[in-house]
């Protein structure tokens, strides 16, 4: 679908609940809601603008812990139509929050070290998130086709969501992705393109296809839909500071693609703050990258405000996006809340993979091994600090990235009788 001025954009029929504009994240230029994703007045990144007067802050809390054990609890904090929960959809979130003791001894964490694992959403990524809430907004404005560019995980959420809700779907992918992620995203019967190149390379073609009569119809999440998209991260915020009591963690570690996850979270954080169902106190943000693809880190490290652009090379390949779009906010972030942003070796992926599955009993995929990497490198540093509340994102499962753990086996082969065991050394 061409790119929209803020004239074509309106629509006054559209119930989006508490969204009340789109607002330019740099100049603060605003438009009624609809399927844009660009300023018209300086090309910043648009978000959703929200109206939560007249929220009474015990009712809403009451509200939400009445609400369904998905991310629509917190119907009132997005922009979704009130009806929300009624409506055909994967239904993801409220995933596990689990205490990591076991980790924290290895890590020498003292003040309390939580994963939040959100492999267990439907098509088990965080992206399950993002897309159930760009597909009401889709339903919104009228789209038949759901489409993205995507890594991997986020080609299998919209090809799941589509499938539940009747919309047709067309992802495009880097055609060397693992093959795991490439049968979770075939399976549901949609139409996937391999693009020859890397993600950015896709990125681009979805561009241009958007303002083609060929995507006519077509709502691309993480392009025209990006507004919208982007706020379903916000929910991995809200259900961290719910499960802990309602209270802020201390400390943070979020993997870095986009950095559009790292950036809602604390947008969330700040929301809960507003709402008064937090208490407002300082907490730190890190970001984590491979250093195979770490234009971020490198930012940061040099001081800079701007991310220079890297040529993606890393078994992350879910976080391998090169140019990334919220680079620069993921910097501002990081540098207000007292943080980090830090990058590990593929080899300290595989490591920090296995280390969690010791001593946790999950299995993350390699963006999960990239956070935990990160989480120990930072404490090894002096730079996490290890008597507070931290939080550690696992944003998907490892069976969609065996290929790099494919190295494990067997621990030994016997006949099957107990001398052949005993050979083996395994006897107690």
């Amino acid at each position: 679908m061409a790119v929209q001025t803020a004239e074509t954009a309106t629509n006054p029929t559209v119930d989006l609940g508490p969204a009340a504009a789109l607002s330019c994240r740099e100049c603060g230029h605003r438009v009624p809601l609809g399927p844009v994703f660009a300023c018209e007045e300086c090309f910043g990144p648009l978000e959703i603008a929200y109206d939560f007067s007249g929220y009474d802050t015990e009712e809403l809390r009451k509200r939400i812990e009445s609400g369904p054990a998905n991310i629509w609890r917190y119907a009132p904090l997005l922009p979704v139509p009130s009806d929300v929960a009624d409506k055909p959809n994967i239904n993801p979130g409220w995933t596990k929050l689990v205490k990591a003791d076991n980790l924290a001894r290895e890590l020498g964490v003292t003040g309390g070290l939580y994963v939040k694992d959100d492999s267990g959403n439907p098509t088990h990524s965080f992206k399950d998130r993002v897309v159930a809430q760009a597909l009401e907004a889709a339903r919104a404005f009228g789209f038949t086709t759901l489409s993205c560019s995507s890594t991997g995980n986020l080609a299998g959420a919209v090809g799941a969501a589509a499938a539940r809700a009747g919309f047709r779907s067309c992802v495009f992918i880097p055609h060397d992705l693992e093959q795991g992620k490439v049968v979770m995203a075939a399976v549901y019967g949609g139409e996937l393109i391999g693009i020859e190149g890397n993600y950015d390379d896709v990125n681009r073609f979805c561009s241009e296809l958007i303002g083609d009569p060929a995507g006519e119809g077509w709502g691309f999440v993480n392009v025209n839909l990006r507004p919208y998209y982007a706020e379903g991260s916000k929910t991995l915020a809200y259900e961290i500071c719910e499960q802990l009591g309602w209270r802020l963690p201390d400390q943070l570690v979020v993997p870095i693609a986009s950095g559009s996850q790292l950036t809602k979270i604390d947008k969330g954080l700040r929301e809960l703050i507003g709402l008064g169902l937090v208490e407002d106190r300082p907490y730190r943000i890190f970001g984590a990258q491979a250093e195979g693809c770490s234009p971020v880190s490198v930012a940061y490290k040099a001081g800079h405000d701007v991310v220079r652009p890297q040529k993606p090379n890393t078994i992350a390949k879910s976080l391998a996006i090169g140019n990334p779009a919220d680079g620069p906010y993921v910097l501002d972030i990081a540098r207000r809340t007292g943080g980090a942003v830090e990058d590990v070796t593929d080899e300290q992926v595989v490591d920090a993979i296995k280390l969690l599955a010791r001593t946790e009993g999950i299995f993350a995929e390699t963006a999960g091994g990239v956070t935990v990497g990160v989480t120990k490198k930072l404490i090894d540093s002096g730079l996490l600090d290890p008597s507070l509340t931290t939080v550690v994102l696992n944003t998907g499962d490892g069976l969609k990235t065996l290929d790099a753990v494919a190295g494990t086996g067997l621990t030994a082969t016997i006949r099957p009788n107990l001398d052949s065991f005993r050979e083996a050394g395994l006897a107690s």
